[in-house]
């Protein structure tokens, strides 16, 4: 499998180690097992002949245009966290020039890859468009509204649509290395998911912080507020528009934009929080039950494995 990584200045430093330490295993360990040769061949490529990550390090790579044809390109992520830094770097010239020959080569059938903020890059190049996609959840609000037009879900780590894979937040470098591993072979992806100490994370969500989340929009963050404030009562959408002064439906269309879920949902996801938070502290199932606004522990029980895979006693044993 031909592979290149698209590097740019400024990228994030483990994004870009992580994709040539995972595939430089992988070619190791298929030696080792018998390869007649290592089945990557990983190139990095930029639009000059250096470039400089964002903890300064220099580094030469190979000019985009002399590459021969790769079965994959894949973008690490920039080293850019708020929206208005990422906003600015796409009107740098090298990377409306890598926009370019992302378009050029997806056009010409290779396979386009990125994982946490560089999936902003393919959204930002219309690569997303009308397609499902994953980003960073931490960014996933300003994502939905500069792209409208992409099916987001942020809650999960990888999503493949016709020869565009996206991947989550920051460690998703890993999850989108091992993606790509099993399509040339599952078996060799495996070896190297146990060699390397991967956890298969098939979700983000238990990683997301609501709170902020929220904080991306006035009105979601006054929600959350409220919410946090009567989690005890349990959820009503007509008690919390009223106390927020809006109409249900201004509040339901609010944060289904910035979150991508209901104002249930978000409600749930608050419980989800201040129920890990009180089993880490030691508190028993009844009183848990009570605080997040549940009559009875079945119900907990069976939010907290739908939501999170694990039963109170394996969250306790995380804690331990």
């Amino acid at each position: 499998m031909r592979l290149v990584i698209f590097a740019l200045d400024g990228l994030f430093d483990t994004g870009l180690t992580v994709l040539l330490d995972t595939f430089a295993t992988a070619n190791e360990l298929a030696i080792a097992q018998g390869f007649a040769a290592p089945p990557f061949d990983v190139r990095v490529v930029g639009v000059r002949r250096r470039i400089r990550t964002a903890h300064g390090l220099s580094m030469l790579v190979e000019p985009a245009s002399t590459v021969r044809r790769p079965d994959w390109v894949v973008v690490p992520a920039p080293n850019v966290r708020q929206p208005e830094r990422l906003i600015e770097a796409f009107e740098r010239r090298d990377v409306r020039d890598a926009m370019a020959y992302l378009r050029t080569w997806h056009a010409d059938g290779v396979g386009v890859a990125a994982a946490c903020i560089g999936t902003f890059l393919l959204a930002e190049a219309g690569l997303l468009d009308n397609r499902e996609a994953t980003t960073t959840w931490s960014l996933a609000p300003f994502f939905r509204q500069r792209y409208p037009a992409v099916d987001l879900d942020d809650s999960r780590m990888v999503v493949a649509s016709d020869r565009v894979v996206t991947a989550g937040s920051a460690m998703g470098h890993l999850d989108l290395a091992l993606w790509l591993l099993r399509q040339a072979s599952p078996e060799l992806a495996t070896l190297v998911a146990r060699f390397m100490l991967i956890d298969k994370r098939s979700s983000q969500a238990e990683y997301i912080i609501p709170d902020h989340l929220a904080h991306a929009d006035p009105l979601v963050a006054r929600f959350e507020r409220w919410a946090r404030e009567n989690l005890s009562l349990g959820f009503s959408l007509q008690a919390a528009a009223g106390a927020l002064s809006v109409g249900p439906r201004t509040l339901q269309r609010r944060t289904e934009a910035v979150l991508g879920k209901s104002p249930l949902a978000f409600f749930q996801d608050l419980r989800i929080e201040r129920a890990q938070n009180l089993v880490s502290i030691g508190y028993d199932l009844d009183t848990i039950a009570s605080e997040v606004g549940y009559a009875d522990t079945a119900t907990l029980r069976t939010l907290l494995r739908r939501r999170l895979g694990r039963g109170v006693r394996e969250l306790r044993a995380e804690m331990r």
